[in-house]
């Protein structure tokens, strides 16, 4: 029925009878109701059953028509639009859910307008609810959509930003590293006719010398001195190693070796778990041995008395990962994020204190080579290094790719 008759009728509008009227109203495709001046349902069409699964003489027999469609928690809604209905309001594309007869849930929109004529005034007020369920389904994967394309925008932007840190922290090694080498060369120089000297003297003084003692402190402390050179050194003048092919249960095991007596030393025992046939690897050896002396020294120099450190070697797909647990302190977590920095170091007490290189060292070596370092605190005590290597390493990559080239 049209919600103002009489005005802008079509040309031929007298000629339609009231029956085609209502035939064109009951057969639209939208739930159509009309009520009176005091809300109550006048005509519903056809269209409330392919909707609800109720028919027009289930709707005309509802005392509260059409609450018992709506679902329990958007009556309210739907009470309050018929209320403001009832005053003249209008409204377009409220939505709201039907409960349908057979106990399913779709949307639905609803739209209203008050109903007129010229001759009798105000009619009450009519209202059209449309099928909206598939629109929702497509605004729900709109919305998973782009949860996950923000989801995937922030995963990007960590990287870059981890990308960032590391470039960041690649530039900071070369630089202090250029730096290390430079000064490692410098004293290396003076150090070693120093060593030479300090040899010829001590070499004229017997065991029974009353400040022997002092001699030996020296010889350490020139030791020292040398290995701590040594590892400036490796920060950035390191020559590149030729890798070979690897057995790296062998090299864990002659690593677990040249470390036993510092670890009996230290009351801590160091056990290696028997690994699954692994597949051998292309790596220089010595600077596999590096990264693993420097991971299982540091260990041990966590472990207290009584503790054992473990180690375990696990394979998957293209790498190889050395895993180094110990029940130590653990890692304080304003500790963590530094653990790699160059001349950052946590030793105190009756540990003898070095440059705090060990592990910017080991990660710059493994890292050349295409692997890394993670680490991760155990529960309750304890951390856990793992060194990542890869089965073949880019160097031999790079050979065999131009061997391949070459033939």
């Amino acid at each position: 029925m049209p919600a103002h008759a009489g005005r802008g009728r079509n040309r031929g509008a007298d000629d339609i009878s009231e029956t085609q009227f209502r035939a064109v109203a009951d057969c639209t495709y939208d739930w159509e109701s009309w009520h009176g001046r005091d809300g109550r349902l006048i005509w519903v069409n056809p269209g409330v059953e392919r909707l609800t699964g109720y028919a027009v003489a289930d709707c005309d027999a509802m005392p509260d028509y059409p609450q018992p469609i709506i679902l329990p928690e958007d009556r309210g809604l739907i009470a309050g639009i018929l209320a403001s209905a009832r005053e003249g309001s209008s409204g377009n594309d409220t939505e709201f859910r039907i409960l349908h007869r057979d106990g399913a849930m779709k949307w639905a929109a609803i739209s209203w307008q008050p109903m007129s004529t010229l001759q009798q005034g105000h009619l009450g007020f009519r209202t059209s609810v449309r099928d909206i369920t598939e629109r929702r389904k497509l605004r729900e994967q709109l919305r998973l959509h782009a949860e996950h394309l923000e989801q995937l925008v922030q995963e990007r932007t960590s990287r870059i930003q981890q990308l960032e840190r590391h470039r960041r922290q690649i530039e900071k090694l070369a630089a202090l590293g250029q730096l290390a080498a430079g000064v490692a060369h410098e004293i290396n120089n003076p150090l070693a006719g120093l060593r030479n000297a300090f040899e010829l003297i001590k070499a004229d003084l017997t065991a029974q010398h009353p400040h022997f003692e002092l001699l030996e402190l020296i010889d350490r402390e020139i030791e020292r001195v040398g290995a701590i050179t040594h590892q400036m050194y490796q920060l950035y003048g390191r020559a590149p190693q030729i890798p070979t092919e690897l057995n790296l249960s062998q090299t864990v095991r002659e690593v677990v070796d040249l470390l036993s007596r510092v670890a009996r030393k230290r009351g801590v025992s160091l056990r290696q778990e028997a690994a699954d046939a692994l597949p051998p690897a292309r790596l220089p050896e010595s600077e596999v041995k590096q990264v693993l002396y420097n991971l299982l020294q540091n260990a041990i120099q966590a472990s207290p008395d009584g503790e054992t450190v473990t180690i375990r070697i696990a394979a998957e797909q293209d790498e190889i990962g050395v895993i180094v647990e110990d029940r130590g302190p653990g890692i304080a977590d304003d500790v963590l994020p530094r653990i790699f920095d160059p001349f950052f170091s946590t030793k105190t007490g009756e540990l003898p204190a070095g440059m705090g290189l060990g592990l910017s060292v080991s990660q710059s070596v493994i890292e050349a080579l295409g692997g890394r370092i993670e680490v991760a605190r155990r529960a309750p005590h304890g951390s856990t290094f793992v060194a990542v290597f890869p089965i073949c390493s880019e160097a031999a990559q790079e050979q065999t790719g131009n061997a391949d080239t070459a033939g």
